[in-house]
């Protein structure tokens, strides 16, 4: 279960399909979008699904509610949704949102990391204003509703609202206080890992395949990507370009295996969570339960 409508972060498990890997593995795969980008996860958790992109912070948000679902893979190793600002306003720095309106999709967890970047560079949260903008994010920043946003992604809305001419700045959370998080992760079920962990290792060969045809091959990925465009949502070629181009560098793995995790990441994610109320502070949540490495 994909977390969104194909687009450039699913590149490498398109190209994986199209060139055989999973079948090479013996596996029948079914790439599927969900109606809501947190519905994978819901899914994932009711055995609907097999395997499911999430994100990190949402899968130990789970797991402190008693939802057993565990992540096989970090796929962006980064934050991609981070604080946007035009580049021509006078807010330079996190501080400087204090008395300026930041629209968001009403999530605490949004709030509470914009809070947190806003105090780490010095500045007052609470004279920061919240404006509801739903999921309305690209029109509130061009159109002036708000000062500046989060929720969006920097290879995705980033790059619409740069489109229509409006150049922007970026806070990355990582830079202000916030762990440095895996954006997106792929998880499993806990009962689905017991009962076919050899499977999920196969598909995790096929889509380090993937992987790293995409990163030799990154045109030809992208026009695979394009074959499988979702028709209520048409893709731009020119920003699924762009967009994979951020992309590639933030799911590098490095030296280490396609998809490599380590517990101090996710414990400094589970403190973070937990010291500004995203988890309750009593919550008996260990981090290397959240998280398995299957050597791929």
């Amino acid at each position: 279960m994909l977390d969104w409508y194909p687009n450039a972060v699913h590149s490498f498990l398109f190209a994986a399909e199209q060139e055989g890997y999973f079948e090479q593995e013996g596996l029948k795969v079914n790439l599927e979008t969900p109606a809501d980008t947190n519905d994978a996860i819901k899914l994932l958790a009711a055995g609907k699904a097999d395997l499911a992109i999430s994100y990190q912070m949402q899968i130990a948000q789970s797991r402190a509610e008693d939802i057993p679902v565990v992540s096989v893979a970090a796929l962006v190793r980064h934050p991609l949704d981070q604080i946007f600002v035009r580049e021509d306003s006078d807010i330079k720095s996190p501080k400087d949102l204090a008395g300026k309106k930041i629209g968001y999709p009403s999530t605490p967890l949004n709030e509470a990391m914009v809070n947190t970047m806003v105090a780490s560079d010095g500045g007052d949260p609470s004279q920061v204003k919240y404006t509801d903008i739903g999921w309305d994010l690209i029109p509130a920043m061009t159109t002036g509703k708000v000062d500046a946003i989060i929720g969006g992604y920097i290879n995705h809305e980033k790059l619409l609202i740069e489109k229509e001419g409006i150049p922007l700045r970026t806070f990355d959370p990582a830079d202000y206080g916030v762990p440095d998080n895996y954006e997106l992760v792929l998880a499993a079920s806990e009962d689905g890992l017991a009962k076919h962990e050899d499977t999920i290792r196969k598909f995790l060969k096929a889509a380090a395949k993937g992987q790293a045809y995409t990163v030799q091959n990154p045109d030809q990925a992208l026009n695979i990507l394009l074959e499988h465009e979702n028709k209520d949502f048409p893709l731009d070629p020119e920003v699924e370009k762009q967009s994979l181009n951020i992309l590639l560098p933030m799911m590098d793995d490095g030296s280490a295996g396609f998809g490599e995790q380590t517990e101090a990441s996710w414990e400094a994610v589970i403190q973070w969570l937990k010291d500004h109320g995203q988890i309750k502070a009593d919550t008996t949540i260990k981090a290397q339960d959240a998280f398995r490495n299957l050597g791929v």
